[in-house]
């Protein structure tokens, strides 16, 4: 069963396979109409990861397939497990098992209720079928396309690099995390300390970004959640890494319009991305 609201870029004929896998989990735009929402769209846009399908869209180009979800993940949040239920949503008691994250506790579990800010998303409860609808139809297309595309390029190279592609506030808002004020950096990679991805391809990433002007953290605020943990295993050669970019350097974060300053960044990522391939191919594939 595959969403009309989910893109599979797949890499060009023409062109070398990578070993790379991109996805966009959470620049989607596209509402669904049985959102039924309370709140103003253009404050429910501020949880979008707004472009950062547009920034990465060159990677098809260059033999890097891409996978995105048109949706917002603020319909149901395809950086969580299925099983990450903020039961302050419901009008019943959930019918299976509940593992809710340290996400659902800042009520942005698989089905956000409220926004960064603190703003509740709805006037109302959900029903159990109403979750369980954006689950099937959202959540599990979504991430069996993404455990295809990576299962893919494994069986070519026996080994995958997976880069989740996200954007962060300039400044983290009272929810956004555990650090509400916090001043975000241009980069900030996660890996789960380690767990995620070998911490050599890491270094490598952050020295890249930090030579070409970017500051960049690793592991704080943002480790990496649901997309990196379920599909790695440094051990047998499947790495992912959580990528988060500062909306400062391409957006207008009150508009979510692109800035001009989008092209430079978008051509320092295709740069950064080819050198990681690069780096792949020298130190870990077969």
């Amino acid at each position: 069963m595959t969403s009309p609201l989910i893109k599979m870029h797949t890499a060009a004929l023409s062109t070398p396979m990578r070993t790379l896998v991109l996805d966009s989990p959470h620049s989607g735009t596209e509402y669904p109409s049985d959102f039924n929402y309370a709140v103003a769209l253009q404050d429910l846009r501020q949880a979008e990861d707004t472009h950062v399908d547009t920034l990465f869209n060159f990677a098809p180009d260059i033999g890097i397939p891409l996978l995105e979800a048109c949706f917002p993940r603020s319909y149901i949040d395809l950086n969580r497990s299925s099983d990450d239920i903020d039961e302050a949503l419901l009008n019943a008691p959930w019918p299976e098992p509940i593992l809710a994250s340290e996400k659902s506790r800042l009520g942005k579990g698989l089905i956000w209720r409220i926004l960064d800010d603190g703003q509740p998303i709805y006037d109302r409860m959900l029903s159990i079928d109403e979750i369980q609808y954006r689950t099937q139809m959202y959540w599990r297309p979504y991430h069996q396309a993404l455990k295809q595309l990576l299962q893919d390029t494994y069986q070519h190279h026996q080994c995958v690099m997976h880069i989740n592609c996200h954007s962060m506030p300039s400044v983290a808002d009272v929810y956004s995390t555990e650090h509400p004020g916090l001043e975000h950096p241009d980069i900030v990679l996660g890996d789960r300390d380690g767990r995620t991805a070998d911490p050599s391809i890491t270094e490598f990433l952050r020295n890249v970004f930090s030579e070409l002007g970017y500051t960049c953290w690793v592991n704080h605020p943002y480790k990496g959640v649901e997309l990196v943990k379920a599909y790695s295993d440094p051990a047998q050669n499947k790495h992912s890494i959580q990528l988060e970019i500062n909306r400062r350097l391409y957006l207008n974060e009150a508009t979510r319009e692109l800035l001009p300053e989008y092209r430079r960044l978008r051509t320092h990522l295709q740069q950064i991305l080819l050198a990681l391939d690069q780096y792949i191919h020298d130190h870990f594939v077969p």
